[in-house]
């Protein structure tokens, strides 16, 4: 795949937290189309590949996802259609094309037991059903063949959609004290950083060859550095954000907050290959959080 003025770059998903930085910092490297999910719905199979045929793009990019984790316990079969069987539809029709295809996934892939950073090597066992449908999904997309690169991260959070920070900074306005889990440790993950890496990859092989897309195929994780549990991701937003009065935070057990959904207690993942593949290391997660908070 070289450098042609014409290429077309297809991002999913562009109303969520990382489609949406994906569509802007995508941006000089081809034509972006970015859809959203009346666009381009994972959950319609025809219509996937209708887009596919009809854009032909050279790289598709794909955030796009069933991400309610707790739903997902009550909806197995529509976690797993659009997390793990439309990503193996997307990959067949990307090998078709000669196109390759970006793809993220989870930490929730892992059981959380191990005591250090996860390897993408290391043995895959999710606890919950959203694990288990994206899980599934980087199993379709290797079976499919092809150029395919699976990027997962974890912890996400942005100034847009549902998560982390926005939940926290709206408590911080209602609540004097507030109880979170801190037995479950990972890294909070910025969804700009997220699209700024992979743009930096997407620019690597696109002007590269396409030998480049082959030998680099394959799963990465793409979360940020160092670690923190709940509740210091907790305390560093009320830290950082300008607020009238700073909520108290006690840590407690995940056991003392139960929910649907199983959350693994270790989610911390290396960037070591994603350094030696790409020469690009992810910020630790609380320079990234600072980096965010004063965007607003």
């Amino acid at each position: 795949m070289n450098a042609t003025a014409n290429r077309t770059i297809l991002v999913t998903g562009v109303n969520g937290q990382v489609g949406f930085e994906l569509a802007r910092s995508l941006q000089g490297l081809g034509r972006v189309v970015a859809l959203d999910r009346q666009q381009f719905d994972l959950a319609n199979f025809d219509q996937i590949r209708s887009v596919i045929r009809e854009l032909q793009p050279a790289l598709i990019v794909n955030p796009a996802a069933y991400t309610a984790v707790d739903q997902a316990e009550k909806d197995a079969e529509a976690a797993t259609k659009i997390n793990g069987h439309a990503p193996g539809v997307i990959a067949e029709e990307a090998r078709r094309l000669g196109a390759t295809l970006f793809h993220f996934s989870t930490d929730y892939v892992f059981d959380g037991t191990k005591s250090g950073p996860y390897v993408e090597m290391d043995e895959t066992d999710p606890q919950n059903v959203y694990g288990a449908s994206k899980l599934a999904g980087e199993q379709a997309i290797e079976a499919a063949g092809g150029n395919a690169m699976v990027f997962r991260t974890s912890w996400v959070y942005g100034r847009r959609g549902k998560n982390f920070l926005l939940t926290m900074l709206r408590l911080a306005a209602e609540k004097p004290a507030l109880r979170i889990v801190g037995d479950q440790i990972g890294a909070p993950t910025w969804s700009k950083t997220i699209a700024t890496m992979v743009s930096h990859i997407a620019a690597q092989g696109l002007f590269a060859g396409n030998d480049w897309w082959s030998e680099k195929s394959g799963i990465y994780h793409l979360s940020a550095g160092g670690s923190t549990s709940w509740a210091g991701f907790a305390e560093a937003i009320f830290d950082l954000a300008t607020l009238e009065k700073k909520p108290t935070v006690e840590a407690i057990p995940a056991s003392e907050y139960p929910v649907p959904a199983k959350r693994p207690a270790n989610s911390v993942m290396s960037g070591e290959k994603l350094g030696s593949a790409f020469g690009l290391k992810m910020p630790q997660w609380d320079e990234a959080l600072r980096l965010c908070i004063g965007e607003a």
